[in-house]
Formats: structure tokens, sequence, C-alpha cells
């Protein structure tokens, strides 16, 4: 674990200046990509937390209509927040999508394709932490970072990296502490979050970035899921349902690319799901470190209430991708399927008006949505390279609802991980495997299971077309 504390907070501007200067601009040059007009009377600049998940399918939270799982503190901020329905991400693997999250890009423009490259120096100048710096706010990070080897530690008043090594990589769940004593990454975060708290909420705005590894396996030959003891009881006499498409003949349909021991999600799965014994070991420690996760949000609440900063703090929720848990036969993300690419995602802050907390809008949100949200909600101009929408203008119609959106993954090809690019639209998907000139056509709305590929219906045709036209528009303007 790496640690850096502060620089000399003198560099920051008082917060009355900034919000000075704010109130100008705003008032100079009005735009739609702000958060001005939907929150009310603007308080001192709000405290941004963002949480991040890794591979977070979107229904793996009480709020969002699982019966089963235990995250009563998420549950609390979501239902009390704005809640969203339809939330993605464009590409669904961690590297890519944390690039995404930083920039409020498609990969297209951001060119983070793998594991190993760094944002580059001016691409790192126009991300969302550099652009809050530069406002005033003191930064904090907490966990995996997941972008490149050489993760921008300066940049940060409070560091804390839960990588391995000194260049990256993937944490473990087991590390050894300063005092000799193994400890959970859930427990290293929580701890890193109390400590920032305690030392950096006094003197300036500040957003602190919480990354945690959890539910992520554990990788290895097969991967496993590490919990904390304290949560094993937890999920013990229940019995998880499969999914509808974790039935077998789902497997058989695929195209024989994908039907394949080669594809990583069959491998994976293979040594994590079957046979249906294991599938419930492995579901439940997915779960279980969920509430692992749902504990440390639970005591960062606690601390923010007793510090009386909970009323001004905006806490941001989302799943770095989504993960498919047995359905079509594989486990892993990678694919257009929506358990791949569907995220929980909330935002809650109890200075929004009352017209759009507590609400669980039906619009599609996506991950390069973040960067611009959070600027906006700080009054810090949002630079035109972004392509993601301020998601509270959009709820306040000062920005127009998107339709669609492009998806895309590169990363390995085949027989690994074919290579995929689509569209997604509320009520239908279409996916094209690059590499085999392979497509599907989903009815999301009559075939929400993603059951039956319509590409070669002729009654879908039209569809077909459509979505053809928008594919090849929305991946040029990704670019």
């Amino acid at each position: 674990m790496r640690y850096t504390t502060a620089r000399s907070v003198n560099r920051v501007q008082s917060t009355g200046k900034f919000l000075l200067l704010v109130c100008l601009t705003s008032f100079l040059n009005p735009s739609p990509v702000t958060a001005q007009t939907i929150l009310q009377d603007r308080p001192p600049a709000p405290n941004i937390i963002f949480l991040l998940t890794d591979d977070h399918r979107w229904d793996a939270l009480g709020a969002a209509g699982n019966p089963i799982i235990r995250t009563p503190h998420l549950d609390k901020l979501a239902t009390a927040g704005i809640l969203f329905r339809n939330a993605y991400v464009t590409t669904s693997i961690c590297c890519v999508s944390r690039a995404s999250l930083l920039t409020g890009q498609y990969e297209s423009r951001h060119r983070i394709h793998n594991f190993t490259t760094d944002l580059s120096p001016a691409a790192l100048k126009s991300t969302y932490p550099a652009l809050l710096r530069q406002a005033g706010y003191t930064l904090g990070f907490v966990g995996k970072f997941g972008v490149g080897k050489n993760p921008p530690d300066s940049l940060y008043d409070f560091w804390v990296n839960t990588e391995k090594g000194s260049t990256g990589g993937q944490p473990d769940y087991i590390r050894t502490d300063k005092n000799g004593y193994s400890i959970h990454d859930n427990d290293t975060i929580n701890n890193a979050v109390q400590q920032f708290l305690r030392q950096y909420y006094k003197n300036t705005p500040f957003c602190l970035a919480v990354s945690f590894k959890a539910p992520h396996e554990q990788d290895g030959n097969p991967p496993t899921y590490i919990t904390q003891p304290r949560f094993n009881d937890y999920y013990k006499d229940v019995h998880i349902p499969e999914p509808v498409t974790a039935d077998p003949i789902y497997w058989d349909q695929l195209p024989p690319f994908l039907r394949t021991d080669n594809n990583i999600a069959r491998e994976r799965w293979k040594g994590l799901l079957s046979p249906a014994t294991l599938y419930q070991e492995n579901v439940k420690n997915y779960y279980r470190l969920i509430s692992g996760v749902d504990e440390v949000v639970g005591n960062l609440m606690t601390t923010l209430e007793r510090s009386g900063l909970a009323d001004n703090t905006v806490i941001i929720f989302m799943g770095d991708n989504g993960f498919l848990l047995g359905e079509h036969g594989m486990e892993g993300k990678w694919y257009g399927y929506d358990p791949s690419i569907r995220v929980p995602l909330f935002i809650y802050y109890p200075r929004l008006p009352d017209r759009v907390r507590q609400t669980r809008p039906g619009q599609i949100a996506l991950n390069i949505d973040i960067a611009p949200t959070i600027l906006s909600m700080a009054g810090v101009p949002v630079p035109a390279a972004m392509q993601g929408q301020d998601l509270l203008a959009v709820l306040d119609n000062r920005v127009t609802e998107r339709e669609y959106f492009f998806y895309q993954h590169y990363f390995l090809g085949s027989p690994k991980i074919p290579r995929v690019e689509g569209v997604v639209s509320r009520d239908f998907k279409y996916m094209q495997y690059i590499e085999h000139d392979y497509e599907e056509l989903f009815d999301r709305k009559h075939d929400p299971h993603e059951t039956l590929n319509l590409s070669a219906d002729p009654r879908y045709r039209k569809k077909l077309n459509e979505l053809r036209r928008q594919y090849k528009k929305l991946k040029a303007a990704a670019q």
C-alpha cells in the first residue's frame, strides 16, 4: 500500500473567493452544462464523495429490488436520493471504464485500451479531479486506481493506493498492515476514509474518490471471493435463484466463436459457478463483499453527520462495470449483455430540490456522465472534450435526454474475449462482433433476458437497419 499525505494547503483559494468566481462566471457565461438551476440557493461549494465498486451488477443492491442482498446503508441513500434505473458503462472492463469516469470520454477518445497505459499528462489535466483541484478543492483518493502503471498520486492531497507494488496491479483482499496484522481490503479502505475525514474536512471543499476492489474476485486459477469473516453468516440459509439464461440451452445457442472453452467467461464459469453448489457459494460471497462495502458506507455517513458535513456533501455511488453470474453460461463482463454493462448508480445530496430527490428516473445514464455531473455540481466549467452529460441538467430538462449510446470492447480479442461494438436504447440492443461479422438484435422490452437474437427475423428488418445506421453514426461521434 502506498500512502501520501497532504501538501501545503496554502495553494488552495479561500471558499469565499471561489464561490464569488463561480457566481460571476455563471452569471456572465450561462451554460446548459451546469447544475445551477437544479440546486436550491447555492450553499458553500459542496463536498463530493464518489464511491466506486468493482464488477458490481445493477441488481446487486436492495434498493434495486434484490430481495436477498443486505445493503441497508446504500439503500437508505439510494431511496433518499436519485436512483437511476438505466445506468450503463460504455465499455465493461475496469481499466477502460475508470478512464471514462475520470475523463468523461469514450474509449475511442481517451485511448486507454489496456491495463498498462497511463493517461497522458495533457489528458490528466482535463480529468475531473485535476479541474476540481484548479478550482480550490482538496483531493483524496482511496483504493484501486485501476488506470495504467503509474497512478498520479502527486495530483492528490491524500493518497492511499491499495494496488500491488509501486506500478499498480489488482489489490489483494488480504494484506499485512503496518503493525503486522492481516487486514481485509474493505477494512483498509474504511480506515483510510475515516482518516481523510479527520484530517481534511475543515479547510476547503473536498472531493474524495473511494474505489473498492469489492466485489471483484481475487485473481487465481480458479479465482476466489475472499470475504470478511464477520459476514460469513450472511445468506447462510438462503437459496440464490439461478438466472433464466443459466439453462444450458442458452449457452448452446451462442455462436461458435463464443461457445468455446477458450472464452474466458466460460472458463471462469467453470471455476466459480459450476456445479450448482459452487454457484451458491460464490454468489453468496459476492453478496457478502458488497455487504462489506455497505458497512464502510454506513461508517462514512455516521462520520459526516457527526462532523456536521452531511447536508453539504454529495454522495455518488456507481459500479465500474456489471457482471455475468451465470447468464448465457458465462461468468465475467466484457460482452454487451445487460448484466455485464448495467450498473447501480445513485446521487444523494440533501440540498437537491424535492422534485428530484427520492426519484427513480428512467433516462439512460452512463459512466461518461460522472465527470461532467461532478464538475457541474461544483460550479466548475465542463470541457468541450467531455462526451458525457450533466445528469442533473437532463433531469432539469436543460439537456436533451439521449435515446441511444455506443458500446465498445476491444481488450484481447478472439478467442479469449471476442471484440464487440454496438448500440443500446431503452427498448432495443444491437451488437456486432467485429472480428466475425456477427450481429445480435434483442427486443429488450419483450425479451429482457436477451434470449432471442432477432437479427435474421424479417419482421425486425426495419429496426435492424435503423440501429445499423445509429451504430455508424455513434461510432463516428465517439472518436
